[in-house]
């Protein structure tokens, strides 16, 4: 994967620094590692590459995918449970690592209260409409696919939602996660952790029996050496900021018609400083990508077609589910179909309105659809919805309604034409217990792995979640935290 060497323990060689547990990367998966190993009393050093942590977290609206029972599920009088909300994320993941999900739902209660421990504050509200990022202060809501057909068949929906609270509701998208990261930090700091900013690791150190005891790091112009004496955590983000590695792995987010959501320093040195000591990688072709076309939740009433004239997927889904199956469709050429009734301009604006026309057939000619197939495809589908019935999709009853108002509309949700925003999902395989891998999935010995540079629960968008990604940063960055301390020296 890299031609990136690791540096060899020698006799005589002089250390800048001395650690118990040193943590690359100061985002939410790294401030909870620098928490736990300091509340299990190990010396910890932080060693971030900017000036200031945050990583990607801060660009985030601060969102956790959390259930299985919490405060705020209970407070808003619904009920969940870990084996509930094992089996939907076992089912919207294309290829399920059992031990993680299980781990991270069952520990998911203890988990959130972790979190309002460190005086993360979630408002008791309940947000009961369809939205992307809601801006009201209400702590939970509906952020995935609970109530979409298959999953709604697997478990029972349940909203998992988790949104930090943020004075006067979030008034902009980001404003959450550098909320929730500022409150990570703080903590660090009032632990007693040392923090060092303005610090790139280059590379990692192995003693004689391949065990990771530290790292090469330069500050500024002058180059460093830190020794971990229990283990080193890596929690460096993503890779979206290398378009080389972007074009290697997950090539749909190297397009320039893609918007790249995280920090400029999610470039996959962690990774590659993974591999250098014979890591593995997983899912490395996993992306979220992503355009929301609600609110307003009436336009998931419309039908999305292809340039066939043909539905391909259910409107009400999770919008990274739903943008996923338009990109899959000829040409990446996909419009939702409104009419009159239904109509309203995207909150999100990511969608251009292409025009209006006075019937469907004049739609279908100017949309170069062949003669009588989006005809037909609404005629069918209006016929089942008069019933409340989507046969073809299983688009839940509240969403159903035939499209029979003139004038009709077309708004534009293909590739190139839409804003499509996305960050990657993959990076090195780990263990339920935060242990980097290697190709025959053994624990690389002083070695664990948290965050964006490591591949957890979140795989792709057709099953994504708002809040996955934070949620399992903060869960598998405590445990890495934890094991790195626990470890044997």
């Amino acid at each position: 994967m890299t031609e990136l060497q690791p540096l060899r323990l020698a006799e005589g060689m002089q250390f800048d620094a001395v650690t118990d547990v040193l943590v690359i990367g100061l985002g939410a998966a790294g401030a909870s590692a620098a928490i736990e190993a300091r509340g299990a009393g190990a010396e910890v050093l932080v060693l971030e590459r900017a000036s200031a942590g945050g990583g990607s977290t801060q660009y985030s609206g601060g969102f956790l995918y959390l259930g299985g029972g919490t405060r705020l599920q209970a407070v808003n009088g619904f009920e969940d449970s870990p084996d509930n909300m094992y089996r939907f994320i076992a089912a919207a993941s294309p290829q399920p690592d059992h031990a993680k999900i299980r781990a991270y739902c069952d520990g998911s209660p203890g988990h959130f209260a972790w979190l309002e421990a460190q005086g993360i504050r979630f408002n008791d509200g309940f947000y009961p409409h369809k939205h992307f990022e809601h801006s009201t202060e209400d702590g939970l809501a509906w952020s995935g696919n609970e109530k979409v057909w298959p999953f709604i068949e697997a478990a029972e929906p349940a909203p998992r939602g988790h949104k930090i609270t943020s004075p006067g509701g979030q008034g902009k998208l980001g404003e959450g996660g550098l909320k929730l990261i500022t409150i990570l930090i703080d903590r660090v700091k009032a632990l007693g952790v040392r923090i060092e900013p303005d610090c790139f690791v280059q590379q990692l150190i192995l003693d004689g029996e391949g065990r990771v005891v530290g790292a090469k790091y330069r500050h500024f112009g002058e180059t460093r050496l830190a020794r971990a004496r229990r283990g080193v955590v890596l929690a460096t983000g993503g890779f979206a900021a290398n378009k080389a590695m972007l074009e290697r792995y997950c090539p749909l987010l190297a397009e320039e018609q893609t918007n790249i959501v995280g920090a400029p320093t999610a470039d996959g040195s962690g990774i590659e400083l993974g591999g250098s000591v014979g890591a593995a990688l997983a899912n490395m072709a996993g992306c979220l990508i992503t355009s929301p076309f609600y609110p307003p939740a009436s336009l998931l009433k419309g039908v999305l077609v292809n340039k066939l004239g043909r539905r391909f997927i259910a409107e009400d889904a999770y919008h990274g589910r739903s943008a996923w199956a338009c990109l899959q469709q000829p040409d990446r050429v996909a419009y939702l179909i409104c009419d009159n009734a239904v109509f309203g301009r995207p909150e999100f604006q990511a969608q251009p309105l292409i025009d209006a026309w006075e019937s469907v057939a004049e739609m279908e000619q100017a949309l170069g659809i062949p003669d009588g197939a989006l005809q037909a495809e609404l005629a069918a589908y209006n016929a089942a919805a008069a019933h409340g019935q989507d046969p073809s999709f299983h688009k839940q009853k509240d969403w159903l309604q035939p499209l029979v108002e003139a004038p009709f509309a077309a708004l534009d949700c293909s590739y190139g034409k839409a804003f499509y925003t996305g960050f990657t999902l993959g990076g090195l395989k780990t263990s339920a217990q935060a242990e980097v891998l290697d190709a025959l999935d053994r624990p690389i010995p002083g070695l664990y792995a948290a965050g964006a540079c490591a591949s957890n629960i979140a795989q792709d968008s057709a099953g994504y979640a708002s809040g996955t990604c934070l949620g399992e940063s903060t869960f598998f960055g405590r445990r890495a935290g934890l094991e790195a301390a626990g470890a044997a020296g």
